[in-house]
């Protein structure tokens, strides 16, 4: 059986769809690549090639699930090449699951992978659309919104923590040797104390921990 037909059928049917021009301010066209499919383990008529030749050649958004591709890759990677052939890459959730299998899916922030905060925070954010996703039915809904979205503002806070100009200074100075230290000193640094003062500010009173936010969502939900 030859995958060509399908992904023909594919084509055209997104070519339908389209077709239909609304207003980009409203809404935004975008498409995205899938690993598998239930049923489908054989092969994926939508794959990453497709969807990536279809988006550039279209024009469209191109969705980035972390949970869509194989265990070593990195959506964070794939955002800055996405970057220079379409008009604006979509980051979808980034799920804990190091073992490219479907265990849980609310958003960790501490994982060994690069964070794709890095990618946004490397003046995307005027490009680049974050979407989170949990749906892990043994975690109450209300709880998983507020942990996954409290943590995607945590990556991204880190992410513009970072001494970026310093390290590339570093680096354009040959000096490998400061820019590991710097590197392995950043991770160490109290951000928490900067996420503590930004969150008293923007609620105008005294920043609830996680845990205690978490209390009161057991009491409320």
């Amino acid at each position: 059986m030859t995958a060509s037909p399908p992904r023909q059928r594919l084509l055209n049917a997104l070519d339908e769809v389209i077709s239909e021009k609304l207003d980009p301010a409203h809404h935004i066209d975008a498409v995205e690549s899938k690993l598998f499919g239930i049923g489908a383990e054989s092969y994926t008529v939508g794959s990453n090639e497709f969807y990536m030749g279809y988006a550039t050649s279209r024009q469209t958004a191109l969705c980035l699930d972390a949970g869509h591709f194989h265990p070593t890759e990195v959506i964070s990677d794939k955002i800055s090449a996405a970057m220079l052939y379409i008009p604006a890459p979509a980051a979808a959730r980034q799920p804990p699951g190091a073992l490219g299998q479907r265990t849980t899916w609310c958003c960790w922030m501490m994982k060994p992978r690069p964070s794709p905060a890095k990618s946004f925070a490397h003046n995307l954010f005027d490009r680049v659309h974050i979407g989170l996703d949990f749906f892990d039915a043994s975690i109450n809904r209300i709880a998983a919104w507020v942990i996954g979205t409290r943590n995607m503002k945590k990556a991204l806070l880190r992410a513009l923590l970072e001494p970026t100009a310093q390290l590339r200074q570093l680096e354009n100075d040959g000096d490998y040797t400061a820019r590991l230290a710097l590197l392995e000193e950043q991770k160490s640094l109290p951000w928490q104390a900067i996420w503590r003062c930004t969150v008293s500010v923007t609620t105008r009173r005294r920043a609830a921990s996680g845990w205690t936010a978490y209390g009161l969502m057991r009491m409320r939900f």
